[in-house]
């Protein structure tokens, strides 16, 4: 069992106390009406599933019953953040692999061919 803070209720509860609802972000057509067939499919059935961070909406359903942002690794269950809807993460795909590339830069540097 892990906990998950509520930024609403600002307090760390159990996991069984949220739900997850799916892909955070998902930008609704302005026209949808204008959509065609394949692109309002893609719109509500197709979410990204990648490898690594991910933002997802998450519902507190014991507690204050709020919507929310968390921030999650999917490769070690990590939670990196949570924040309030209408709020941007501050983690993001890109930002976790900077650390990375400069790593794999100055190990490329270190090496001697």
């Amino acid at each position: 069992m892990f906990y998950i803070y509520c930024p609403y209720c600002g307090e760390h509860r159990e996991e069984e106390e949220f739900h997850p609802k799916g892909q955070a972000h998902i930008e609704r057509p302005k026209e949808p009406e204008a959509c065609s067939d394949e692109e309002w499919g893609n719109y509500l059935f197709f979410r990204n599933n990648p490898r690594g961070v991910h933002h997802e909406m998450w519902v507190h359903a014991v507690g204050c019953r709020k919507f929310f942002n968390v921030t999650r690794h999917t490769v070690s269950y990590e939670i990196l953040e949570t924040y309030k809807m209408g709020e941007q993460p501050t983690i993001t795909a890109d930002s976790q692999k900077q650390p990375r590339e400069a790593a794999a830069v100055s190990h490329q540097e270190g090496v001697r061919a």
